[in-house]
C-alpha cells in the first residue's frame, strides 16, 4: 500500500508542474498585453502632440525677402484732400407726451360700459365710460323725499310763526311761546337748506357716473373692463395729446450749455425713417450728476406715424472740423485691415494701412490716419485690378510671393 501510493504522488508530481506552468504563462501574458496597450496608447498621444505641434508639416525658413519695387504705371490716380466740414452729435432719446391725463371715476361704481379702446381718437366732451347709476338713482330719490318733507315741515312753521306773531302783538300768547314759533321756523328752514344741498349732491354724484374726455386726443390704455368695480384714484383709461408729443432726451452739458429755447433742431425716428423739425421748449435747469448731461424737451409737429414711447435721435450743430478725404476706390481690404497705395515722388508705390472714419459725399469717405493731405493715391480700376487681387494673394501666402504668384 505504500508504494502504491507512493507510484501515485510520484505520477502527479509533473501535471502539478504543468498547471503552475500553464498559470505563469497565461498571467505574464495577460500582463503584456497591459503593458502593450499603454504602450500603444502613449505612442498614440506622442503622435497625436507631434501632429499638432505641427512636426509633419514643411515650414518656412527664417530669412527676409526683398521688397518688390512697384512703379506708377498709367493708372488713375486722386489726391488726398484736406475739407472743413461741419459736423453733427446725436443724442438718443423717448417721445412723451407734454399733456398726458389719466382717467378714473371720482365715485365708487360698477363700470356699466366703456365706449373707446386703445389707438381711438376722441374729442373733449366725448363720453368714455358709463357707471352703474341704480344707487345713485335711488339716493337722489331719497334727497328729493327729504326735501319735500322739510319744505312742508317750513311752511308749516312759517304760517304757526306768523300766527304767532299776530297773537304777540295782541298779547294773546306769552313771549315764550312767540319765541318757540320762531325757532322752530328757523329749525325748519335749516332743514330746508340741508335737503336742498343733499339734492344737489345726489345730482352730482350721478353726473359723475358719465365719464367724459377731459380734452381731445388719443386713447394710449384701457386698464379696466365693463363690469369691474371703479374706484376713486383707479385708472380706467390712458389719454395723451397727440399734438404735443415731444422727444426728451438727455443732452452732454457741452452741447446743452449752447441750446436755447425754441431753437429749431432735427429729430430722426428710426421705426418710420423720416426726419422731423422739432422746436426747444424746454432744458431742465439742473445736471445729472451721474451722467453730466442736462433733460431737453423738444416739441414734434402732429403726425399720424408717431406715437408716445418712439425711439428719436436728437441731431445738435457740434461747430466744424478739419479732416482727410479720399475716394473710396482707392482702399483695399483685406478682412478689416484698409490700405492704399501711396504714389512718392519718384512714382514708386508704398503700400500703406489707414484708418477710415465716416462716408461723406457719394464715393468720398473720412481718412483718421496713415495720409497727409496732399499725397496721391492710386484708385482701383478694371485693368489694374486683378494686379491689385494678384499682390493680396502674395501678402496672405507667403509661398506664392516667393514662387511668383503660382502654386
Amino acid at each position: 500500500m505504500g508504494q502504491r501510493g507512493y507510484s501515485k504522488q510520484t505520477r502527479l508530481q509533473p501535471l502539478n508542474a504543468m498547471n503552475k506552468f500553464r498559470k505563469s504563462f497565461l498571467k505574464t501574458i495577460r500582463v503584456a498585453s497591459k503593458l502593450a496597450s499603454i504602450l500603444l496608447g502613449l505612442a498614440a498621444l506622442a503622435l497625436v502632440i507631434a501632429w499638432i505641434s505641427g512636426v509633419f508639416v514643411s515650414k518656412i525658413p527664417p530669412g527676409e525677402t526683398a521688397p518688390v519695387a512697384r512703379k506708377l504705371e498709367g493708372q488713375a490716380t486722386d489726391v488726398v484732400h484736406e475739407i472743413e466740414k461741419d459736423y453733427i452729435e446725436e443724442t438718443v432719446g423717448t417721445l412723451k407726451a407734454a399733456s398726458r391725463s389719466v382717467i378714473s371715476s371720482k365715485i365708487l361704481a360698477t363700470i356699466q360700459e366703456i365706449r373707446v379702446s386703445a389707438g381711438d381718437f376722441v374729442k373733449a366732451g366725448d363720453l368714455l365710460v358709463t357707471l352703474n347709476t341704480r344707487e345713485l338713482e335711488a339716493r337722489l330719490q331719497q334727497a328729493n323725499e327729504r326735501l319735500n318733507g322739510s319744505q312742508a315741515a317750513a311752511r308749516e312753521a312759517k304760517s304757526d310763526f306768523e300766527r304767532n306773531s299776530r297773537l304777540w302783538e295782541q298779547q294773546a300768547i306769552s313771549q315764550r311761546e312767540y319765541e318757540e314759533s320762531n325757532r322752530k321756523l328757523k329749525v325748519a328752514e335749516a332743514d330746508e337748506r340741508r335737503a336742498e344741498q343733499e339734492v344737489d349732491e345726489a345730482n352730482a354724484l350721478l353726473s359723475y357716473s358719465k365719464i367724459t374726455a377731459p380734452k381731445s386726443g388719443r386713447i394710449v390704455d384701457r386698464t379696466a373692463e365693463p363690469g369691474d368695480m371703479a374706484q376713486p384714484g383707479k385708472p380706467i383709461l390712458t389719454l395723451y395729446d397727440s399734438e404735443s408729443l415731444r422727444l426728451e432726451t438727455p443732452v452732454l452739458e457741452h452741447l446743452a450749455v449752447k441750446l436755447k429755447i425754441g431753437q429749431v433742431l432735427t429729430v430722426h425716428v428710426d421705426s418710420v425713417d423720416k426726419e422731423f423739425a422739432a422746436t426747444i421748449d424746454e432744458i431742465v435747469p439742473q445736471a445729472d450728476a451721474a451722467s453730466r448731461s442736462f433733460l431737453v424737451k423738444a416739441s414734434l409737429p402732429r403726425s399720424g406715424n408717431l406715437y408716445e414711447g418712439m425711439y428719436g435721435r436728437l441731431r445738435i450743430p457740434a461747430g466744424s472740423r478739419h479732416h482727410l478725404c479720399l475716394s473710396t476706390a482707392a482702399i483695399r481690404r483685406i478682412g478689416q485691415l484698409e490700405f492704399v497705395d501711396v504714389v512718392l515722388e519718384d512714382d514708386s508705390l508704398q503700400r500703406r494701412l489707414i484708418k477710415t472714419g465716416r462716408l461723406g459725399m457719394p464715393g468720398r469717405i473720412e481718412v483718421l490716419s496713415g495720409l497727409e493731405a496732399g499725397e496721391k493715391v492710386v484708385l482701383e480700376t478694371d485693368t489694374n485690378r486683378s494686379d491689385s487681387n494678384s499682390e493680396l494673394r502674395s501678402i496672405e501666402d507667403p509661398d506664392a510671393r516667393a514662387t511668383g504668384g503660382q502654386r
